[in-house]
């Protein structure tokens, strides 16, 4: 595209309808030949929290946490789940395109959008399974807040860019690098234990300097402002800024290194 002119219509619709196909045959073709189908996004997260919330309750107590337990565990599981199928399933977008890629001259970053839109579309149905637990845990003193609209917005727009600009970096990165699948794989699950899906950052009573690294995670802030939202206290606006600032930090860092490679991606695929 030259300098000054405009994007063609035709070929930002014709991304579009991909775009659309593309998320489409994600959510089909996972649960494909499976008795329940898409009924699984609710049983999923609903399964693990069971499990999560028999062992870890024992093994680390609940002491720190005033959100109900099974509605802790579920809601640090579904929002890391988000963000981890999102940049998983991402990774080898490109690259498993290839056909669709040289045959349709459609735009590289469309792939791993769709796959953050399916990841986003699951999670819309683990909110589901948590908005279930929240109901049936009423009688144990779960309570419904106003501010739990809060994690439809601002909240889930920061979490989109952040997996999204992660998408794009790791899918991006995988052309050229494929081992980065099996090196991200083990930093997931060291990202999830550093993460207070099923404990509490308290418990573990760090001295401050480590309580510092622990609060760079990124994971633990977006988790803080969902718990909050859901719990009824209203997320402070530095959570909300630091939120917002990694995500349009993350969809930076992953549109530069898209932009900057994207002429010379088809020769690695």
């Amino acid at each position: 595209m030259k300098k000054g002119t405009k994007a063609n219509p035709l070929t930002m619709r014709k991304a579009a309808v991909i775009l659309g196909c593309l998320v489409k045959k994600n959510v089909k073709t996972q649960y494909r030949r499976s008795a329940l189908g898409i009924c699984w996004t609710v049983l999923n997260p609903l399964l693990n929290m069971l499990v999560m919330a028999f062992v870890f309750s024992r093994l680390f107590g609940r002491s720190g946490i005033t959100l109900d337990y099974p509605v802790y565990v579920l809601s640090g599981n579904i929002v890391f789940g988000f963000m981890r199928t999102a940049t998983t399933t991402a990774m080898p977008g490109l690259v498993g395109n290839y056909d669709l890629i040289t045959k349709t001259r459609t735009p590289y970053f469309v792939f791993p959008l769709g796959q953050v839109i399916t990841s986003l579309v699951n999670f819309a149905f683990s909110l589901v399974a948590l908005l279930t637990v929240m109901i049936i845990r009423i009688p144990a003193g779960v309570k419904f807040y106003w501010s739990g609209l809060l994690v439809l917005f601002p909240w889930l727009p920061s979490m989109f860019l952040f997996c999204l600009g992660l998408s794009l970096f790791l899918s991006v990165v995988y052309v050229r690098f494929r081992d980065i699948k099996h090196i991200y794989n083990v930093f997931l699950t060291l990202w999830m234990y550093l993460t207070p899906i099923f404990y509490s950052v308290e418990i573990l009573h760090l001295p401050d300097k480590y309580a510092l690294i622990m609060k760079l995670n990124p994971m633990y802030h977006y988790l803080l402002y969902f718990r909050n939202a859901i719990s009824g206290v209203l997320p402070s606006w530095q959570t909300t800024l630091i939120c917002y600032v990694v995500g349009c930090a993350a969809f930076g860092v992953g549109m530069l290194l898209y932009k900057v490679t994207k002429k010379k991606l088809i020769f690695y695929m």
